[in-house]
């Protein structure tokens, strides 16, 4: 039985991976280094903003020490945030499919590899905050996706304060890359892809994909979870 629905955040509810892209790049221009969009989408969509940092590091043989990492994460931070507040757009068919949940009376999470600041933003500004019961960012886990972590902590910040507790396989995640398909399918959840940021031949994980969220129905939600 469908219980809650967590989704990620940047290309499922929020086309904002384009922005991380060009936020990083602000940043490593004072490195002379710039990451191309084929790249990004190969190899850093779905990385935390530290792990990002130092995968590049490491491809171009940089040694970065944690004073270096955090003073990068900020500026990353900010400049991300100036961007989100002037181009920052919801996905067009989110909001209808969260208000469908809403009505069906489903819990909703956000498990995301932002961070929160940048989350809360968006949100805000979309005036869609209020439908989320819990927010996990990337500050909040020792290891992003594809590790569980993050889903396992927005299941248990669900489960608070319930009499009758949520169990893995009675939720269902969203997600648009292969990194977040692969976390569901390791914390026990089901999964749905949508086509955001890959091609459907690229998210064969997923149970069920979609091109937009409005094309599903709460009775094909709830059939995934039989």
């Amino acid at each position: 039985m469908l219980k809650a629905v967590i989704f990620d955040f940047d290309g499922v509810i929020t086309d904002s991976e384009i922005l991380h892209l060009r936020a990083f790049n602000k940043v490593l221009a004072q490195l002379d280094i710039e990451i191309s969009t084929k790249d990004y989408y190969k190899e850093y969509l779905g990385l935390t903003d530290a792990d990002c940092f130092k995968s590049v590091a490491k491809k171009n043989r940089l040694k970065l020490d944690c004073r270096n990492m955090r003073n990068l994460m900020a500026q990353k931070t900010q400049i991300f945030e100036q961007l989100a507040k002037t181009e920052g757009r919801i996905i067009e068919g989110v909001p209808d499919f969260l208000q469908m949940l809403r009505r069906n009376n489903v819990p909703m999470a956000i498990c995301s590899g932002a961070l929160l600041p940048e989350i809360e933003i968006i949100l805000e500004e979309a005036r869609l905050r209020e439908l989320f019961a819990v927010v996990v960012s990337a500050e909040q886990v020792k290891k992003g996706k594809p590790s569980p972590q993050g889903l396992l902590l927005a299941l248990q910040k669900l489960n608070h304060n319930r009499q009758i507790s949520i169990a893995a396989k009675e939720c269902i995640v969203i997600e648009d890359s292969h990194w977040g398909l692969q976390a569901a399918k390791a914390a026990g959840m089901h999964a749905v892809a949508v086509t955001n940021s890959y091609d459907a031949d690229q998210l064969s994980l997923a149970e069920k994909i979609v091109a937009r969220l409005d094309e599903l129905s709460i009775e094909e939600l709830q059939q995934l979870c039989v």
